[in-house]
C-alpha cells in the first residue's frame, strides 16, 4: 500500500483533471485516507465465506455505476483482479499473471527477473501503461512514499508519551519486532540484545517496542527479557501499549530512530523524516528497501552472500533461517549509530 503512493502525486501530477478514486480494505485505509492527490477513497469490506462474495457484488455495482475510465490493478491479488474485471471499465490495467492476465485490457508483463527491481519501479510499469502518459515524464525517482499524519493520533500518542514521562529531552527509538511471515522474523534473542544495547546507549534513550496483533507475547517477552539484562536501567525500555496504523506513523514522526524487519512499519516509517534501519532477510533492499527522499538516513542490514537471496518465503532451502539468524545484533547497533548520527 505505502509503496503505491508515489504513483498517486505522478497520476495527479500529469493528469491534473482526473478525479481519482483509490478502492482500499479497512486494515489499510489509513494510509491513504488522508492523501491529498486522491478525490475519493473507497472501502472494501472484507469479510469471510458468502459475506465475501456479497459485499463484492455489492461493490461491483457500484464500480459500474461510477463509470471510470481506467482501473490500475497496483495489487495483482485474485479479488482486486476480479473487483478490475467487474467494474467494466473500458480500461483494465494490471500485470501478466497466469489465470488472471484475461480481467484486463492490458497487461503488463511482470516477469521473475524483476525480481531485484524495486517495487515501485514494477507498478511504475503500469502507469506507462496509459495511452497518454507524458512521453519523457518524470522517473518515480522523483516521488517519495507518503502516508499524511492523522491529527488525532498524534494527540493520542502525545498524550500516551507524555503519560510516561517521554519529554523533548527523551531521544525515543521505536523498534518494531514483528514480520510479515516467519521467514522475516528476526529472533527473539536478538532482537533483545539489540534493545538491551539501545537503552544502554545513553541515559536519555527510550526503547519502545511495536508489534503486529499475532506478535504482541514476542514483543512482551523481548521488554521483559530486555529490561532483566539493563537492571537500575529497565525504566529506559518502555511499555504503553499498542498502536494503530495512524498511531505509529505519530509515534515514528515523533521518534529519533525506527528499526525493523521488511514490513509494513518499516514503509510506514519511510513516510516521515526519522532515520531508518532495515532489518533484511529473505528479501533484498534493492527491491523493497524504504523509497524516501535520499536526504533521510537510512541503512540496511543483511546478510551478504547468501547463494538462497532472495528466496519464495516458502521453504527455507539450508533448512537454518541462516539469514537471520547469522545477522548479529551489533551490526544493527553499528547501524543505528549512524542513521542517528547522520540525522545529526
Amino acid at each position: 500500500m505505502v509503496f503505491t503512493t508515489p504513483l498517486l502525486r505522478a497520476l495527479k501530477r500529469a493528469f491534473p483533471r482526473a478525479h481519482l478514486t483509490y478502492l482500499v480494505e479497512p486494515q489499510a485505509l489509513p494510509v491513504v485516507r488522508e492523501n491529498p492527490h486522491l478525490d475519493e477513497v473507497i472501502v472494501a469490506p472484507r469479510r469471510s465465506g458468502l459475506g465475501r462474495i456479497a459485499d463484492d457484488l455489492r461493490l461491483a455495482g457500484r464500480l459500474r455505476r461510477e463509470r471510470y475510465d481506467i482501473v490500475i490493478d497496483l495489487h495483482g491479488g485474485p479479488r482486486s483482479a476480479w473487483l478490475a474485471w467487474l467494474s467494466r471499465a473500458p480500461v483494465r490495467i494490471g500485470y501478466e499473471i497466469p489465470g488472471r492476465t484475461w480481467m484486463y485490457t492490458r497487461a503488463v508483463a511482470r516477469p521473475r527477473t524483476l525480481r531485484q527491481r524495486h517495487s515501485v519501479l514494477n507498478q511504475w510499469d503500469l502507469l506507462e501503461a496509459i495511452e497518454g502518459w507524458p512521453e519523457g515524464a518524470p522517473s518515480p525517482e522523483r516521488d517519495a512514499v507518503e502516508m499524511a499524519i492523522d491529527a488525532d493520533a498524534d494527540t493520542r500518542v502525545a498524550r500516551r508519551l507524555e503519560a510516561a514521562g517521554i519529554t523533548g529531552s527523551h531521544e525515543l527509538v521505536v523498534v518494531h519486532v514483528s514480520a510479515g511471515n516467519p521467514f522475516r522474523r528476526w529472533p527473539e534473542p536478538a532482537f533483545t540484545a539489540l534493545v538491551s544495547g539501545l537503552a544502554s546507549g545513553s541515559p536519555a534513550r527510550r526503547i519502545v517496542l511495536s508489534s503486529g496483533p499475532s506478535d504482541r507475547d514476542a514483543a512482551a517477552r523481548i521488554g521483559a527479557a530486555a529490561r532483566q539484562s539493563l537492571g537500575p536501567a529497565a525504566n529506559r525500555v518502555l511499555e504503553i501499549g499498542e498502536f494503530d496504523l495512524a498511531e505509529l506513523r505519530a509515534l515514528i514522526g515523533r521518534s529519533r530512530l525506527f528499526i525493523g524487519g521488511d514490513s509494513g512499519p518499516l514503509h510506514i516509517a519511510a513516510t516521515t523524516s526519522t532515520p531508518i534501519v532495515g532489518i533484511y532477510g529473505p528479501t533484498e533492499p534493492a527491491r523493497s528497501a524504504p523509497w524516501r527522499d535520499p536526504r533521510f538516513p537510512t541503512e540496511s542490514v543483511d546478510v551478504a552472500g547468501l547463494p538462497c537471496r532472495p528466496c519464495d518465503q516458502r521453504v527455507c532451502e539450508p533448512g537454518d533461517f541462516r539469514c537471520l539468524t547469522t545477522l548479529k545484533p551489533e551490526d544493527v547497533l553499528s547501524a543505528a549509530t549512524r542513521a542517528m548520527n547522520a540525522r545529526g
